[in-house]
């Protein structure tokens, strides 16, 4: 089951039942069965607003955002899925902060679902720098499915690695 590297911290049982859609050929069937369209949000302009207001509903007292953008340089099966940065220079007498958040720019054909789940998990990284049990929940906070969003995500990375795209998202 080494193909299932995107699930190897998940029980054996949901390996098995995920090995069993590749071996019948119905991953792509769970997955469009579950997430019938890709959305909208192409550009990094129309990716800023929507980020921008997810901060704003759920996270008021953290900084703006001052760049949010589809990187064509974030490697998923390397590095991430995004990536978020906190920027501090010194201008003259003043420290000036940034924040950006960096999604790859192959979450441009995906559902709304994965790349929320994607953008939330960077935003979550402004208040809690780690993994840990306060960074699940605000994620959880900001999107309840959070962690079955981030399964099927992964279910999807998987079906990348086997089949390739799923046509039916272009």
């Amino acid at each position: 089951m080494d193909s299932l590297k995107y699930l190897n911290h998940y029980p054996e049982a949901t390996k098995k039942q995920v090995h069993e859609l590749i071996k019948q050929d119905k991953l792509s069937h769970y997955l469009l069965g579950k997430y019938k369209k890709p959305h909208t949000l192409k550009t990094d302009k129309a990716l800023f607003s929507y980020v921008n207001e997810l901060k704003n509903t759920h996270m008021k007292k953290v900084p703006l955002l001052s760049k949010v953008v589809y990187d064509g340089k974030i490697n998923v099966i390397h590095n991430a899925l995004g990536t978020h940065r906190f920027i501090s220079r010194v201008q003259g007498n003043k420290l000036k902060a940034k924040n950006e958040i960096r999604v790859a720019s192959m979450f441009k054909s995906v559902p709304l679902e994965f790349l929320q789940m994607i953008v939330v998990h960077e935003l979550a990284h402004f208040k809690e720098k780690e993994h840990n049990k306060a960074f699940y929940k605000l994620c959880e906070y900001m999107e309840p499915a959070y962690h079955q969003l981030e399964f099927d995500l992964r279910i999807y990375l998987t079906h990348l690695d086997t089949y390739a795209k799923i046509d039916e998202w272009k």
